[in-house]
C-alpha cells in the first residue's frame, strides 16, 4: 500500500463533462463545415484557375454549397462560443441555433431557386 494519498479532482459544479462534450461536438461540426468549404474552394482554385484542367462554373449548385457550408460553419462556432460564455442558457441557445440554421437554409434554398428560375 502506498502512503501517498490521491488528491481528489475538484470539478466546478457549473461545468459538467456533458457540457464539455456538447461544446466539443458543436466545435467539431464547425470544423467539418469549414474543412468542406476550404476543400471545395481550394479544389476550384487549383483545378480551374491555376491548372486549367477542368472548367468549374459558379452556378446555383456550387453557390449553394459555398453559402451553406460557410454559414453553418460560422453559426456552429458562434454557438460554441456563446455556450461556453453562458452554460445556463444552453438549451435555449441550442434551440435558437436550430431555428436559425433552418431559416437560413430555407432562405438559401429559395435564393438559389430564384437564381435558377
Amino acid at each position: 500500500m502506498s502512503k501517498v494519498k490521491k488528491k481528489k479532482t475538484i470539478y466546478d459544479s457549473k461545468i459538467t463533462k456533458e457540457d464539455i462534450k456538447f461544446e466539443k461536438i458543436i466545435q467539431f461540426s464547425g470544423y467539418i463545415f469549414l474543412i468542406a468549404l476550404i476543400l471545395f474552394v481550394g479544389a476550384w482554385i487549383l483545378l480551374d484557375l491555376l491548372l486549367n484542367v477542368i472548367e468549374i462554373e459558379l452556378n446555383a449548385s456550387s453557390y449553394a454549397i459555398i453559402l451553406f457550408t460557410g454559414i453553418n460553419s460560422a453559426m456552429s462556432f458562434g454557438l460554441a462560443s456563446k455556450i461556453s460564455e453562458d452554460r445556463k442558457e444552453k438549451k435555449k441557445l441550442y434551440f435558437d441555433w436550430l431555428i436559425g440554421v433552418f431559416l437560413i437554409s430555407m432562405m438559401a434554398i429559395f435564393a438559389v431557386s430564384v437564381y435558377q428560375w
